[in-house]
């Protein structure tokens, strides 16, 4: 996922109940040392099926890969700080000992895997109760398997140190009272809906990487680890897919060079030894993929106005100032370079440690953010993930923040910390670099297709957080060997079934882009069977657009020369205001949970009271709303 701000899922969300406000403390975990790695460990349990994955004989796996400080002792790591990165491992529905491996990231950055395990592409979903979850028919791991984790350090369950939080949900995400470190030294304060206490991560983004270069270095050191305690899950002929969103636009490509040059490593003796791991990255998919800032920040100017469903996201007012920004001298688009320029000049490797330079590139990403997208999201017409919804878009649900902190789900992971689903920590790190802002993804791009990997894009047509348009020029801007060919090669209809379309594809050799029709920013959760369907055509090397062709080096689609085609504009879902996500709450709504008249169920705003204001003010200058349970109410 791509924030909008510090918060895109409204701050670190977590806790379960006034009662079970800590997890419980993990049992039944068995924990392995590292043959061949001073002081590295794998924890990990065989997660209960009824948790997830009910699907008869299908097993998974939960734990964490455990490195002490100064275990990545890379040129320019500086890592003084413990990494705990939890994983969820599905085996597939379908013969897994023989299936090929995908791994699964999240953006953000800062966003937790468990969002597309809970609510995109996983085995199940989790049902209004926060408390239930229902298989999804359409899981990615029918026949592959699949490895969700939770990185950089500090998002979802991952963490640091172990530290006691507060946090307010209704407070400015971007502000210091969000979450605060908790001293319990003289008791543990009440909770209430929106004022939340739990274990989570240091909160320090100096133990965090803070680009995504850096976060490439700890992910293959996760990856080496992993294999050596589960080697029974590499696949026969090596070859692995990552699969990433929204900020993976950044971590696939930064990801899979980095395997790719390790390998090359390996292969001429640099790095040796046992427990070394050559891992063949076969297939990247990119989901509406933030790639490249110039592409983005023309296309969030275009985007509002230029849609195919017939919105207008601006006023005319607000276009034209924000096409002026955007390529005036010295303007947004020049800023980008001017970054870009810097980068090159002073930091190559883009190790992130030039101070002047990330200043400069931090500063170009806020104007971005200030002169394009404010206007857009302020005013609160239209979904930051999908053009057709509301502001508080409730779509796709966020039920998994309740879920993951259930207690007994929490017993059955194995997990020491509450669930965040959104770390502000890694944002914030990897913000003050200017990440974002930097550039070289399309030509690690480049590199990948040059050495035969599969590059698979493709994007909802609602989404505007990383829209088609930017997308679509991201993917004819990748200066590889093919192209030309590429941007010759033209739109053909995405079969379903003989009578279904789900978009149009674009592709030649080992690149496709995909425009998927009706889908916002989380295309799995809108389009489930198209989704799947170009995950495994793409895996299994059949043309994206049929699934029928074997794909060689010189297969190109035929068909028209733009994937421009309208759209009809579906009704919008319901309001629904989960307290979880005060994101998707209206400002009366918050104003009900802020002054205490709010009735709440399962997490979700079902209600006010009618006498007006409650007594007893909480923490964080909340009411302590009424909620409902089956036995009747009581209060939080």
């Amino acid at each position: 996922m791509l924030l909008k701000n510090s918060a895109l899922l409204s701050g670190a969300l977590l806790a379960s109940s006034a009662v079970a406000q800590f997890p419980p403390k993990p049992e039944d975990v068995k924990t392995v040392k590292s043959k061949f790695h001073q002081g590295i460990e794998i924890s990990y349990k065989e997660v209960d099926p009824a948790v997830c994955e009910t699907t008869e004989g299908v097993r998974s796996f939960s734990g964490y890969v455990h490195l002490p400080p100064h275990s990545i002792n890379e040129t320019h790591e500086r890592q003084d700080y413990p990494i705990n990165t939890f994983f969820w491992f599905f085996e597939s529905r379908k013969d897994p000992h023989k299936a090929p491996l995908s791994i699964w990231l999240n953006g953000g950055p800062g966003g937790s895997s468990m969002m597309g395990a809970l609510s995109e592409n996983g085995p199940c979903f989790v049902n209004s109760d926060s408390n239930s979850t229902h298989l999804n028919p359409w899981s990615w791991n029918n026949e592959v398997n699949i490895l969700y984790i939770d990185q950089p350090n500090q998002v979802g369950y991952s963490y640091d140190v172990l530290t006691n939080i507060t946090v307010n949900l209704l407070a400015d995400n971007e502000g210091p009272d969000a979450i605060k470190l908790g001293d319990f030294s003289e008791g543990v304060p009440d909770q209430n809906a929106t004022f939340l206490v739990g274990t989570s991560s240091s909160q320090n983004i100096s133990a965090t990487a803070n680009s995504t270069q850096h976060a490439a270095v700890a992910f293959w050191h996760f990856a080496q680890t992993w294999f050596e305690e589960f080697p029974q899950y590499k696949p026969h002929d090596e070859k692995i897919s990552l699969f990433t969103e929204s900020y993976g636009g950044r971590y696939g490509p930064t990801f899979v060079k980095k395997f790719m040059t390790q390998n090359e490593l390996i292969a001429n003796g640099s790095i040796s030894g046992p427990g070394t791991h050559y891992l063949h990255l076969d297939t990247l998919g990119l989901i509406n993929g933030c790639i490249d800032a110039e592409d983005a920040a023309s296309a969030y100017v275009e985007f509002p106005i230029a849609n195919t469903y017939g919105i207008q996201g601006f006023t005319e007012e607000q276009y034209f100032k924000a096409k002026y920004e955007y390529i005036r001298k010295d303007g947004l688009r020049d800023q980008i370079r001017e970054c870009r320029r810097l980068q090159l000049e002073t930091d190559p490797n883009d190790y992130g440690d030039v101070e002047n330079t990330n200043a400069y590139c931090y500063k170009a990403a806020e104007n971005l953010g200030n002169l394009t997208i404010a206007a857009y999201v302020e005013s609160q017409k239209f979904g930051w993930f999908d053009i057709t919804h509301q502001g508080t878009d409730p779509f796709p649900s966020t039920y998994l923040m309740g879920y993951l902190n259930q207690q007994w789900v929490q017993q059955a992971l194995g997990v020491p910390v509450n669930f965040t689903a959104v770390s502000p920590a890694v944002y914030e790190a990897f913000t003050h670099t200017g990440d974002i802002s930097k550039g070289g993804l399309l030509e690690d791009l480049a590199y990948i297709l040059d050495n035969g990997v599969k590059v698979a894009m493709m994007y909802g047509d609602r989404d505007y957080a990383c829209n088609w348009l930017g997308g679509e020029q991201s993917s004819l801007h990748i200066p590889w060997s093919n192209a030309s060919s590429f941007a010759s090669a033209g739109y053909t209809p995405l079969v379903l079934s003989p009578f279904s379309s789900g978009g149009l594809v674009r592709q030649f050799g080992n690149l496709s882009f995909t425009r998927v029709y009706q889908a916002g920013h989380l295309v799995p959760s809108y389009q489930p069977q198209a989704a799947y369907e170009i995950f495994m055509r793409s895996l299994f090397n059949r043309d994206v657009a049929t699934g029928e062709i074997a794909v060689s080096a010189d297969y190109g689609t035929e068909g028209r020369e733009d994937g421009w085609t309208p759209s009809d504009v579906l009704p919008k879902p319901e309001n629904e205001c989960y307290v979880l996500n005060p994101g998707s709450c209206s400002q009366e709504e918050q104003a009900w949970l802020k002054d205490g008249t709010a009735i709440v169920k399962n997490w979700i705003l079902v209600g006010r009271e009618k006498g007006g204001k409650r007594g007893g003010r909480g923490h964080g200058e909340q009411g302590s709303q009424t909620v409902l349970a089956e036995e009747g109410m009581y209060e939080l």
